[in-house]
């Protein structure tokens, strides 16, 4: 084929989903996105933990990075954003404590990740 060389990477990403999950992250619901995250970070995924974003001005140039990622560019948000499965740091901060993490819902609610999460996971984006 052609075209096949320069496929779309996000395009290429979503049929990814699709091939494994039966469904892309777009459309998926809450306990398949819950799958796709554990199955990425356990087999591997490496994020960006660090920096910190120790003031507005590093929160905010990673969220105009996440910003114009799609729905099924999961893969993308889960590094830049550092997401972890489990707490972080000597405080050990985890989704629990951070303003965005709705606890009934068990989800993460910055509109530039909107993903599930458990109350034991971390992204960089934590915030109280």
């Amino acid at each position: 084929m052609p075209g096949a060389l320069n496929k779309d990477p996000a395009l290429a990403e979503r049929e990814a989903y699709v091939a494994r999950y039966g469904v892309a992250p777009s459309e998926a619901d809450h306990a398949t996105l819950l799958r796709m995250i554990e199955d990425q970070l356990k087999e591997g995924l490496k994020t960006m933990v660090e920096p910190f974003p120790e003031t507005d001005r590093e929160f905010a140039a990673i969220i105009d990075t996440l910003r114009p990622l799609g729905a099924d560019q999961l893969r993308e948000k889960l590094v830049i954003s550092g997401w972890l499965l489990k707490p972080y740091g000597e405080e050990e901060m985890r989704c629990q404590e951070c303003m965005y993490f709705l606890v009934h819902k068990r989800w993460c609610d910055l509109p530039e990740l909107s993903l599930p999460a458990e109350p034991d996971w971390w992204c960089r984006l934590w915030r109280i």
